[in-house]
């Protein structure tokens, strides 16, 4: 019978990096072979939230932190309570980055201050770093993090209106970035621009931010772009990505004039907004439009839609996740009939899927229509929304009676 600590370190490595991190260390006490083991384990996690004594805990990390022994950290978490002294956090980073960490995590709910060290904006191995509430304060001029690849900032406290652009800027090879904006830490945020010429997927998601003025998208290398847009007051946009590939928008207050002329070189798109488009966009590459109807004029602009993207493929209506449908009106919502039939139905669209289809008049006039001039369509599937306003029976014999101007298409 193998004994447990016969097994090589990497494996008892493994089954430490399972345990608490104080679990782990009292295991030194088990023999020579796991008094030192735990100092080499290659990921930490410390949380000092609902500790009884965080001042014995925070001496225990910095003890933890200065006797370790791996080549490298490979990721450090630190969930950390309001009322620790942004002393101490300072120095644990300050040993992280002198042990080439790879992966930061820091979360930390107070305005006590800055909890950066110096260090930290020269750290040569650092490819990943999320951050959650804490305060950015004024980025030091003329550093470098090298290798940052992916970013995570949530509900950060600002210091100014240039303190996230000042951070992005000093990451040259930034490839994924992730921003939650909202609340009152971003009070300062009154515009705010997100530069970066390297950035290949960005997430925007604001909220709450009534005093938001104005934001600047630049990135001419992105090919991905979430953007949740949840400000329900008039504020300015501009955007600027040339490769998009996808693109994600959640923004029902957001005039979309200026998106949706940039973002012309999508080949997906999921779009929740009840604003019109404008006229005359164009895009020619888009495949797969997912558009979702959680708004009672949230198909008004479809037909604009349609005639704005000549090479779509599979149209998608739903609702998308966490959205609210529970005010739709029977009698609202209006299909504005284009006047001539879209490029998109007569030559490309194959795919129709109505996953929450409501059987208001508007929805009925929509179907029926793509249903008699959709030539290529090879499937349409429709999923009667019970308790609305159309019977599965009914849905069915209205849908199976009416034309279709594709003789393969499957009802």
């Amino acid at each position: 019978m193998v004994r447990l600590s016969d097994l090589p370190d990497e494996l008892l490595l493994t089954i430490l990096s399972l345990l608490p991190i104080e679990v782990a260390v009292s295991t030194s006490v088990l023999s020579k072979r796991w008094k030192f083991l735990w100092m080499s384990l290659p990921k930490l996690e410390y949380s000092t939230r609902n500790h009884p004594d965080s001042a014995a805990l925070g001496e225990f990390i910095y003890k933890h932190l200065s006797l370790h022994r791996a080549p490298a950290i490979e990721s450090l978490r630190l969930d950390l309570s309001p009322h620790i002294n942004p002393e101490d956090i300072k120095r644990w980073v300050r040993i992280a980055v002198s042990h080439n960490v790879r992966e930061l995590n820091i979360t930390y709910d107070s305005d006590n201050g800055n909890i950066f060290p110096g260090s930290f904006y020269t750290c040569n191995s650092l490819v990943v770093l999320e951050l959650g509430y804490v305060t950015l304060m004024d980025v030091p001029s003329s550093v470098c993090l090298p290798s940052l690849k992916t970013m995570e900032l949530e509900c950060l406290v600002y210091a100014n209106q240039e303190s996230l652009q000042r951070l992005l800027s000093i990451c040259p090879v930034l490839e994924e970035l992730s921003v939650r904006l909202g609340g009152a830490g971003d009070i300062n945020m009154r515009k705010f621009s997100i530069v970066v010429p390297s950035l290949r997927s960005l997430s925007l998601l604001m909220f709450d931010l009534w005093w938001l003025n104005a934001y600047v998208i630049d990135t001419p290398s992105l090919e991905y772009f979430k953007l949740g847009d949840r400000i329900n007051m008039e504020h300015y946009s501009e955007f600027n990505m040339p490769k998009l590939r996808e693109a994600y928008v959640d923004a029902p207050f957001l005039d979309l004039n200026g998106l949706i002329t940039s973002i012309t070189s999508v080949k997906r798109l999921t779009l929740c907004s009840v604003h019109e488009y404008g006229e005359g966009f164009v895009l020619k590459h888009l495949e797969h439009l997912k558009l979702c109807e959680c708004k009672n004029d949230s198909l008004d602009n479809l037909g604009e839609l349609l005639k704005g993207s000549p090479t779509l493929r599979v149209l998608d209506i739903c609702v998308l996740k966490d959205h609210d449908n529970h005010g739709l009106d029977e009698y609202s919502g209006f299909w504005n009939q284009p006047s001539r039939v879209p490029e998109c139905l007569l030559s490309s669209l194959q795919i129709l899927n109505w996953s929450r289809y409501f059987g208001r008049p508007h929805d009925r006039k929509i179907a029926v229509y793509i249903l008699r001039n959709a030539c290529r369509l090879k499937t349409a599937t429709f999923f009667a929304d019970r308790g609305y306003y159309v019977s599965n029976l009914e849905m069915i014999k209205e849908l199976t009676l009416s034309s279709r101007a594709s003789s393969t298409c499957e009802l």
